[in-house]
């Protein structure tokens, strides 16, 4: 028994740190995409006014730190608990209807995420089998796209870690890491 506790640590330990590999990666990559995204954009707005000419392809490279940025983000908001959530109903309901709806929640989220990363990928290969390119940097328009289902992904697993940690403990988690309690605690501190 006890080297199956360890067996369940050291896999529990292994998630845990792709977690923590994927959560630093996502912060990274949101910085730097919102940093990137903000000297494209004041870099253009200068030349319009000292050269009086824009950059040609700084709305195509905005909007590829968009999608970056976006599908990146959903990814971290889902890690820690920090997704819209529209609670009238729930914080109505006792506490074992709410645990109930959040299960239901996160395995239904869960799986959306998951069929929508799988159809962002059918799209991708569609985009790919046209050949389209970004005219002013010639780049294919599927690359930017990539992000789109890496980020579907992520969420889906995050969610279905969620609704695993929900079926596994008594109280009620939002994320793998923040319980409901929690999160009612820092709402009342706003």
């Amino acid at each position: 028994m006890g080297e199956a506790t360890q067996q369940k640590s050291g896999l529990t330990g292994l998630i845990d740190g792709i977690d923590r590999g994927i959560g630093a990666l996502e912060r990274v990559i949101m910085a730097v995409g919102v940093i990137l995204m903000a000297v494209n954009t004041i870099t253009n707005v200068i030349s319009r006014f000292i050269f009086n000419h824009s950059i040609i392809f700084a709305e195509e490279l905005n909007s590829i730190f968009i999608l970056l940025v976006t599908f990146a983000g959903i990814g971290y908001a889902a890690r820690h608990g920090r997704h819209i959530r529209m609670s009238a109903i729930s914080d109505a309901l006792p506490e074992k209807a709410r645990k109930i709806l959040m299960i239901v929640i996160t395995a239904v989220t869960a799986a959306l995420m998951l069929l929508l990363a799988w159809y962002a990928v059918q799209y991708i290969l569609s985009m790919y089998a046209k050949g389209r390119v970004y005219p002013a940097l010639g780049i294919p328009v599927y690359v930017s796209y990539l992000w789109v289902p890496i980020g579907l992904f992520v969420t889906g697993i995050q969610y279905a870690l969620t609704f695993l940690k929900n079926l596994q403990e008594r109280e009620i988690y939002l994320s793998t890491d923040l319980r409901e309690a929690e999160a009612r605690e820092l709402e009342l501190e706003l």
